[in-house]
């Protein structure tokens, strides 16, 4: 979507199909913690006590080829005093992060949450359902109910949590809201997703290289979205949510491969993760838009893309062919945020609202995200 110099003017809005799910708004939500990524390295190597000059200059390297600028963490000074066993290397601590991360991903989603419902403009008793995604609680009850406490939402409030699907939860979560929505007539969906990397906080060691990756790329906080049909004339959607796919590559479940431990969560990324998605993507965005019997060309959409990494968007950007402008919006929210798992999906959206408002912008995009499986999460979106 490129802006081209007079090209600022408001378009029309497009009519939603009747029956089809759309976005009424969208909120987010982060913790009070912002870290420049030029500062990563200095703190992260202090706060783990690490001596090891090859891994520092390790991380310096992967910290400069991951494009992030800025991000949001959980962690503190104050929960190192509070917790110096999870900076111990070898340390059974999965109790002390349960106890500071299921509390931060609600209130990280109450604050998305409530800033989605002010946009929205109708009380919380409206919500007929919630879906609740993240990777990073685990407790019974589970985060969706505490939610739905802390926000009030009436006590028969379908509730669907969505839990460990990783990076491609957040499509999931449109996918799931949307299905919902439209096999309920009235309903307004709410879903929300809350991500945090308290879980696999730990000193780095070189016998686990992915542990400087995730300390050099993902972050922290929430997203939310409310979802319905037949919006009123007090609703603005701004995105349908046409159709959706989800497909998994046959023996790759090792590729992106993750154990919860007594140490928290472990992860391992294979290196041959974005030739997986390059060698799979173009079949599936076919099958994708064959949903819809739409016959544009690549460059003819727009593409909110979950930015996993750099080296992921790259590989789909020279695989598709598309023009530099197509992942624009991607590569800001990772820029702006790291990777934030489930919820990155939904600040590409974001980013894409205004710049879909234009004269000249396109109709028709794809939302995608990649996650374990290796799981493939596409949703074909109309701008309104």
């Amino acid at each position: 979507m490129p802006r081209v110099e007079g090209s600022e003017a408001p378009r029309p809005r497009r009519v939603p199909t009747p029956g089809k799910a759309t976005v009424l708004a969208i909120g987010k939500a982060f913790p009070s913690q912002l870290i420049p990524q030029e500062c990563l390295v200095e703190g992260y190597i202090r706060d783990t006590n690490c001596h090891d000059v090859t891994i520092k200059e390790k991380l310096e390297r992967l910290c400069k080829t991951t494009t992030v600028k800025t991000r949001y963490t959980v962690m503190s000074k104050d929960i190192l005093e509070k917790y110096p066993e999870l900076a111990r290397e070898g340390s059974p601590t999965i109790s002390q992060r349960l106890e500071i991360a299921n509390p931060a991903v609600v209130e990280m989603a109450k604050e998305a949450s409530l800033a989605c419902i002010k946009e929205w403009g109708r009380p919380p008793q409206d919500i007929t359902h919630i879906v609740y995604v993240s990777s990073s609680e685990i407790r019974l009850p589970g985060g969706d109910l505490h939610l739905a406490s802390q926000l009030g939402l009436r006590t028969d409030v379908g509730r669907v949590m969505l839990y460990f699907l990783g990076c491609y939860g957040g499509v999931t979560g449109l996918r799931v809201a949307k299905d919902i929505a439209e096999n309920n007539p009235g309903s307004r969906v709410l879903l929300t997703t809350s991500e945090t990397t308290i879980l696999g906080f730990r000193p780095p060691n070189m016998a686990r290289p992915y542990d400087l990756v995730g300390a050099a790329l993902f972050g922290d906080g929430a997203a939310a979205a409310i979802i319905g049909v037949d919006s009123s004339d007090q609703e603005s959607p701004f995105m349908e949510l046409n159709s959706a796919v989800q497909q998994f590559l046959p023996n790759t479940h090792n590729v992106i491969d993750g154990k919860l431990t007594e140490e928290g969560i472990n992860f391992r990324l294979g290196r041959d993760l974005p030739q997986r998605i390059e060698e799979n993507i173009e079949e599936f965005c076919k099958k994708l838009m064959a949903k819809a019997e739409l016959k544009f060309e690549y460059n003819e959409l727009f593409w909110a893309v979950h930015p996993g990494g750099p080296a992921i968007l790259n590989k789909l950007e020279s695989c598709l062919k598309l023009s530099s402008e197509k992942l624009a919006c991607s590569r800001r929210a990772l820029m702006d945020y790291g990777n934030v798992s489930s919820n990155t999906i939904l600040y590409v959206m974001e980013n894409m609202r205004e710049e879909l408002k234009r004269e000249g912008s396109e109709e028709w995009g794809l939302g995608l995200a990649f996650g374990p499986g290796i799981t493939f999460e596409g949703i074909l979106i109309r701008s309104l």
